[in-house]
């Protein structure tokens, strides 16, 4: 697949397929949205809310959640305040996801049916990382927006004048119900 992937970015390049992509690094629109990586959201989240390239900075991650103050998303988001000029951050999780109702336990059979160790997973909890927690999805899709608007709103870095709210967006349909 990657071979056809890089045959195709050859033909795209040289018939100047990017020029109608085109934009600054810096968001049009002063927005940063945290959603999930969930395939069915790949053209349907910017569609929905209305963004073309340029507009807004899009992380994504398995859930759309800030597990942790100090993780990858979070960095991402303190990073387009502070450098990019965001002002305002939705956090949009989607109908149906896949993150809710995921657990290490889940994994842990697939990892060792492809190969995992026992001692590879002891060793990484020896470390510190606490796996069952680290790859623990959630059980209520609102629930987890509120918990993620309230980890960015709280967060020590984020200055108090960003504006953050939360989302579900239907898979399917692309409307959006807030969540208070």
């Amino acid at each position: 697949m990657i071979d056809q992937i890089i045959e195709f970015n050859k033909d795209f390049v040289a018939q100047k397929g990017y020029e109608k992509y085109l934009a600054d690094k810096y968001p049009n629109k002063k927005l940063a949205v945290l959603s999930c990586m969930d395939t069915r959201l790949t053209e349907l989240l910017p569609a929905a809310l209305g963004l073309k390239n340029g507009d807004a900075k899009i992380i994504k991650n398995a859930g759309g959640l800030v597990i942790s103050a100090f993780d990858s998303a979070m960095r991402s988001l303190i990073v387009a305040i502070y450098e990019l000029g965001v002002q305002e951050i939705m956090v949009v999780a989607h109908s149906n996801c896949g993150a809710c109702h995921m657990s290490f336990d889940h994994f842990s059979e697939q990892m060792s049916a492809r190969g995992v160790t026992e001692a590879t997973l002891n060793t990484i909890e020896k470390c510190g990382v606490d796996l069952h927690r680290w790859l623990e999805g959630f059980k209520d899709t609102p629930t987890s927006v509120r918990k993620t608007v309230e980890t960015i709103k709280t967060h020590p870095l984020v200055p108090a004048d960003i504006v953050v709210r939360g989302f579900i967006i239907d898979s399917a349909t692309g409307s959006l119900e807030e969540i208070q």
